[in-house]
């Protein structure tokens, strides 16, 4: 019935919009993969091309893309540093370290699944995404040799559930760009989201690998070095103190959501808690706390505070600066005419509009090997299909929280050998390119299945 709605609708429409969009991924994908040209150059060239392919002025298509870069990195850029500067001070301070030692202690032998699962939740909930894969590897390598176990049995899990959060949940990039863009409440996001990285590290991290079989892998040397190397803060915080500063930014957004079942939002009190509870302020909050909690309570003094905040801003510059072409990109998609196209194509079939997003989501992530931008791009596009722009008003009957959801979960669906997430999980648990495949890409194709089927539920009972 879709096909026969969908090729109606074809055959009466332009279909030159989603031609030239389909270019401009191709564009970028050429580019960054056989000219190794930085993303972010890729990103606006591409932009630019299929702005002019749309036939849009050269001086529009400037206007465009600069409002799109600039509107974008307006909201996130300030996130994206902080989050960076809080992971870097918990490695500093030594409160990674402490985290990671307390919940194995806890936990013992036989629940050490469940304390690495914690561990990468946390860290992909507190840290740019690079910086908690790194931490995280050779926590597991020294994890698994104390619990004598496979490695790989622990790597899956902890890997699945760093990924999990740092998709899913603000303040992260991706999670924060896709709330702005659909309107969704981000306390909402975490409370319907919780239950879907639930279930994405259960079937992800442990179904699958029960369904791949043997797990035995020879631990990496340089790997191992690196565990037995590793060597705690002279002074480090607490349990508690460890875990409440990456967590703060969460508890205060939740909190906010409650409150405001109960409060005025246009109220005096209103405005005063939804402020403190925004993705800014509430993550401007915690890197006070980390400054205080990491640094000053720990008797480092501000100069070391400052070390480790420079340090954490040029490690993810270059991540910012794509997020900005993704953002480019996304208004291009918006202005050019594919969302009403789109939105058309929508009106006429029975797809659903969580499907679509994942199902576009994936395509991108697939061809340009970027989470961040897949789910950018994907959300504006199906943002100006569901949104009426003079309003602003989400069609009826479409959840936007929902929609951040199954956006979320198809960015990553999975990753290939054009994604530099593929190597990094490969040359870091030095496995082969088939092992990969299997193991790294299972686990993200199984949760994000598991998690659109989860979205569809609830999009029965939730309008």
């Amino acid at each position: 019935m879709f096909a026969l709605y969908g090729l109606h609708a074809i055959l009466r429409g332009n279909i030159l919009p989603i031609v030239w969009l389909v270019v401009g991924i191709a564009l970028m994908l050429f580019l960054n993969i056989k000219f190794n040209v930085n993303s972010m150059l890729a990103l606006l060239l591409s932009a630019l091309a299929v702005a002019l392919l749309n036939g849009m002025a050269p001086g529009d298509a400037l206007t465009t893309i600069t409002n799109g870069f600039g509107s974008t990195l307006g909201s996130l850029a300030i996130i994206v540093v902080f989050g960076a500067a809080i992971g870097k001070l918990m490695v500093d301070s030594g409160a990674s370290h402490v985290l990671a030692s307390t919940l194995i202690r806890k936990f013992g032998v036989r629940w050490v699944k469940a304390a690495v699962i914690i561990i990468g939740l946390v860290f992909g909930l507190a840290m740019f995404y690079e910086v908690a894969f790194i931490m995280i590897a050779p926590l597991v390598i020294s994890i698994a040799k104390e619990a004598r176990v496979p490695w790989l049995g622990l790597a899956i899990p902890a890997v699945a559930a760093t990924t999990v959060a740092h998709s899913i949940f603000p303040p992260q990039a991706g999670p924060v760009a896709l709330v702005e863009t659909y309107g969704a409440d981000t306390g909402m996001v975490y409370l319907l989201g919780i239950p879907m990285a639930i279930i994405w590290v259960l079937v992800g991290g442990l179904l699958w690998p029960k369904l791949i079989g043997n797990l035995e892998r020879p631990t990496p040397e340089f790997m191992e070095q690196d565990a037995d190397a590793a060597t705690e803060a002279t002074n480090p915080p607490s349990f508690w103190v460890s875990l409440l500063v990456p967590l703060s930014p969460a508890l205060i957004m939740i909190a906010v959501t409650i409150l405001n079942t109960f409060i005025d939002k246009e109220s005096a009190a209103g405005q005063w808690i939804n402020f403190f509870g925004s993705s800014p302020v509430a993550m401007s909050i915690a890197l006070v706390l980390a400054f205080l909690l990491f640094g000053t309570a720990q008797h480092h003094d501000s100069k070391w505070c400052m070390k480790a905040f420079t340090g954490a801003i040029g490690t993810i510059a270059g991540v910012v600066m794509i997020i900005g072409g993704g953002g480019a990109f996304k208004q291009v998609v918006i202005d050019s005419g594919v969302g009403d196209y789109i939105g058309n194509l929508m009106t006429a079939s029975s797809i659903s509009p969580y499907i679509m997003a994942w199902l576009i989501t994936v395509l991108i992530r697939l061809a340009t090997g970027q989470g961040v931008v897949a789910a950018l791009t994907s959300a504006g596009i199906i943002a100006a299909a569901v949104v009426d722009p003079s309003t602003g008003a989400m069609m009826a009957g479409i959840n936007p929280t929902l929609l951040v959801l199954a956006t979320a979960a198809g960015s990553n669906f999975m990753t290939i050998i054009n994604d530099a997430s593929f190597w990094l999980f490969k040359e870091y648990f030095n496995l082969s390119i088939k092992d990969t495949f299997r193991t790294w890409c299972g686990l993200l194709a199984s949760g994000s299945l598991a998690s659109l089927a989860y979205v569809m539920v609830l999009s029965v009972f939730i309008h």
